[in-house]
């Protein structure tokens, strides 16, 4: 395979592609190839039908990084030929046959659940204070009002939705965590990442370490993709 494959970025609930907007100009440098992809957060179906697009889109191999929901979704659609590795970003990694609420259903409630509040009706959002207190807490007040304006209500069945296959099983994994994660109990994560096998960056950072960590977040994806080509070669 190339040296640098293709990076295929996919966001989770309550945002949108543009939680990469750090990330890419970093990864671009790099000269890896990078696309984010748009999903609906319709359902878990939905999600990964768009993630698979974009895969089909791609020529040659691919990197797939999943944020939060993002990491149900490439557990998921990172069963394509074309995903050669796995990236976690303070994200869920359900098992095989195992539903998002499944995965965390033995852990408490993050301090962040109280902050999700209906959106319509089949929908749900973060508050404005969900935002400021435990998804960004870290970044500046203009960052995390814009992520909160630009937020994507996320269809909570889709938490029941399972996974077919976990793609991790087969296919090597990373996994980066923030410390002072508030959506997303940074214990859960741990005991993912170990039951994953997967290698591990823990950063002093909220739910969004792409945002407030870019360039560590950046050397981790080039880490793992070169440890990727060198277990495909």
């Amino acid at each position: 395979m190339s040296l640098n494959p293709n990076v295929v970025l996919v966001h989770g609930a309550f945002a949108n592609a543009g939680c990469w907007s750090k990330l890419v100009p970093l990864l671009r440098a790099k000269r890896f190839n990078v696309v984010a992809s748009n999903c609906p957060l319709s359902s878990l179906a939905d999600d990964v039908a768009a993630v698979q697009r974009t895969i089909s889109m791609q020529n040659g191999p691919v990197l797939l990084v999943g944020h939060s929901w993002g990491g149900a979704i490439i557990t998921e659609a990172g069963n394509d030929s074309k995903v050669e590795g796995l990236v976690y970003i303070s994200a869920g990694a359900p098992d095989s046959n195992q539903s998002f609420n499944e995965w965390w259903e033995k852990y408490p409630a993050a301090p962040g659940a109280a902050e999700i509040k209906p959106y319509g009706k089949d929908r749900m959002a973060l508050t404005l204070d969900g935002f400021r207190q435990f998804f960004a807490q870290d970044l500046g007040t203009d960052e995390i009002e814009l992520l909160y304006c630009l937020q994507g209500p996320y269809a909570s069945a889709a938490n029941d939705e399972k996974i077919s296959t976990a793609a991790w099983k087969g296919k090597p994994s990373w996994f980066i965590y923030g410390e002072n994660d508030q959506m997303l109990l940074k214990e859960l994560e741990r005991d993912s990442a170990t039951k994953m096998g997967a290698k591990t960056l823990v950063l002093p950072s909220s739910h969004v370490p792409m945002l407030s960590h870019p360039a560590e977040v950046a050397n981790f994806i080039e880490t793992a993709a070169r440890e990727m080509g060198e277990a495909s070669s």
